[in-house]
């Protein structure tokens, strides 16, 4: 998994409350298990017509945002089912972090198993980022995780709170997987004394 420690990216508004991980990927797009290739259907129903055209009033289709890194959104970001696809599409897309007032717990959990920081924060910090994330590519936003700050582009700064394991996850870019790896030299004395004990298993 890729490391997280600091980024500085534009961020796109998405003040919406109640972003379901329907909304984020849509069911029909769950039958792949790989990672890649989902970002071109995030937010799918709302950034394509059913002709499959963008439609170019929805902010990630706007110029200024293509590439964001950031996404600053409402209330109860990722609510709904459980499914994973919806931080694999984020991620897919380019956006390693989302900043919200609160996050459905299965889903902000599964952020961290997929390098993408959720940043929970205040209304009213969030409103402030909120307006700095409308004025598009002349301001960036950045994102230190080490700090725990957020920090806009006239010089704000904005503290987070995280936990400190899954903050360590994340800047080592460890997953359930790499986390297993980090006990190998463990878990291969006990497979050899296991075998020296029982050599009949």
């Amino acid at each position: 998994m890729e490391k997280f420690t600091k980024i500085s990216g534009i961020a796109a508004p998405m003040p919406m409350i109640n972003i379901d991980t329907d909304m984020i990927i849509p069911k029909q797009f769950l039958k792949t298990i790989k990672r890649s290739g989902l970002g071109v259907n995030l937010f799918d129903e709302m950034r394509y017509d059913d002709d499959g055209n963008e439609i170019p009033d929805f902010v990630l289709n706007k110029p200024a945002y293509r590439d964001a890194e950031i996404l600053v959104a409402g209330d109860n970001f990722g609510c709904g089912s459980s499914r994973e696809h919806a931080p694999w599409a984020i991620k897919d897309f380019g956006i390693r972090c989302v900043i919200a007032p609160s996050f459905a717990d299965i889903f902000y959990n599964n952020c961290f198993k997929n390098g993408i920081l959720p940043i929970a924060l205040p209304q009213e910090q969030v409103d402030i980022l909120m307006n700095e994330a409308n004025k598009g590519a002349n301001a960036r936003i950045e994102v230190d995780l080490e700090a725990q700050t957020v920090s806009t582009s006239d010089g704000e700064v904005i503290r987070f709170e995280i936990d400190a394991f899954k903050k360590h996850c994340l800047l080592e870019g460890l997953d359930d997987i790499g986390l297993t790896m980090e006990k190998a030299p463990a878990i291969d004395m006990f497979e050899t004394q296991a075998s020296a004990a029982r050599p009949w298993v």
